[in-house]
Order: structure tokens, then C-alpha cells, then sequence
């Protein structure tokens, strides 16, 4: 799996972020932030509104594929009465 690499403006190391949590986040400014093992990324901080976000477009990519993937094969339209609904 190849791992990716996000841009961020601020990095806190592991010690920090367990010293002081909160400091970490209210450092960020509602940005995210990256964790530092050895001044190597092994983490992000990722806001919990930025996050939500991020999911919901994770949900509607994969909705989508299915959407294609299931456009894309030979099966029969079904009609569908609306006023059944």
C-alpha cells in the first residue's frame, strides 16, 4: 500500500503532542497538523469538522464508482413507479 503525504504548515513531535494535547490542537488553528517521530510524519492531527468532511467525500467517491460500475454492465433497466414510493 503506498502510504501518502500530506502538506501541512505545522509539525508537533510525539513528546509534545503527549505532554500537551491540547496545545497541539489549538496550535494547528483548526489546520491539520503533522506528528514527528524523528522529523519524519507518522501521523496527522486532523481537525474532527476537517475529518467528518473528509469521510463524507470518501463516501461519495465510492458511491460513485459503484454508480459506474453498476451503469457500466448489461443488466435490464427496472421501471419504477414513483407514486409506489
Amino acid at each position: 500500500m503506498k502510504l501518502l503525504s500530506f502538506r501541512t504548515d505545522l509539525g508537533v513531535s510525539i513528546s509534545d503532542l503527549k505532554r500537551n494535547p491540547m496545545g497541539a490542537i489549538d496550535a494547528a488553528n483548526g489546520s491539520a497538523a503533522a506528528v514527528l517521530n524523528h522529523n519524519e510524519p507518522v501521523a496527522y492531527l486532523v481537525p474532527a469538522l476537517a475529518y467528518e468532511a473528509l469521510m463524507d467525500m470518501v463516501d461519495d467517491l465510492l458511491l460513485a464508482e459503484t454508480v459506474r460500475t453498476r451503469r457500466n454492465k448489461n443488466a435490464p433497466e427496472i421501471g419504477v413507479d414513483w407514486n409506489a414510493l
